[in-house]
């Protein structure tokens, strides 16, 4: 019976392992510092932060990196915000909408009681980064785990070098209502994209990866605004 429950648990371990989503990485290093860069961010390589701490951290700080939309889930601003609660905790589901919020609220909260707060900032960079993948928005099933690590490369050997393929779209951040209405916008289209390129069976093109981070660009850029980081 013991022996049997022992190979019982490595399944089920094997299980989790095949299965569990956001076991890779988001963006590459290259391509979070590039988001950072031309959204202004002056501490730009705090964007790679989030995913060093995976390392020590593991799913604590894993879960906040993606979320494991189920095809025709409808993101909401009141699903960005419901998953705040979850932020730094396990929860094989994943909740990077969440992550965005609490961790701009983190840094704002540190901020106003004088402390330092730019690690929060730092973070809340990468979430938004991660916001644009595509497959950090969908079921980490067979297509993902084969498609997963070349589409977090697929710019980034060209992307510091092309910085002014980065577009700005016009984002206005007043709120964190506002905010969770644009993140569930991006992470809307980000799934629709991931599921169609899944559907057609084909990788992730260079010009839609530019589009993708434009998108996170433009979101970090009107947040640094919102807290005053850049004018």
């Amino acid at each position: 019976m013991r022996k049997l429950h022992f190979y019982i648990n490595l399944l089920l371990v094997a299980l989790l392992v095949t299965a569990a989503p956001g076991l890779s990485q988001a963006w590459h290093d290259e391509t979070h510092i590039a988001i950072a860069k031309a959204a202004g961010y002056h501490k730009w390589f705090n964007a790679t932060g989030a995913d060093m701490a995976k390392l020590k951290a593991g799913d604590i700080e894993r879960h906040n990196h993606y979320v494991n939309n189920p095809p025709g889930t409808v993101v909401t601003p009141e699903m960005v915000l419901s998953q705040t609660e979850k932020y730094n905790q396990l929860d094989p589901k994943g909740h990077l909408y969440g992550a965005i919020v609490a961790s701009l609220r983190d840094y704002i909260r540190d901020k106003q009681k004088g402390k330092y707060g730019e690690y929060h900032l730092g973070f809340c960079a990468h979430y938004v980064s991660d916001l644009s993948q595509p497959l950090h928005n969908t079921l980490y099933n067979s297509y993902n785990r084969e498609h997963h690590v070349t589409t977090d490369g697929i710019i980034n050997d060209e992307v510091l070098e092309n910085l002014q393929k980065i577009k700005i779209y016009p984002i206005t951040i007043n709120s964190e209502e506002e905010l969770a209405r644009k993140i569930a916008s991006i992470a809307s289209q980000a799934m629709e994209l991931g599921y169609r390129i899944e559907a057609e069976g084909r990788l992730l093109t260079k010009e839609e990866a530019y589009t993708q981070i434009s998108q996170s660009t433009s979101l970090f850029k009107a947040i640094l605004e919102h807290v005053g980081k850049i004018n």
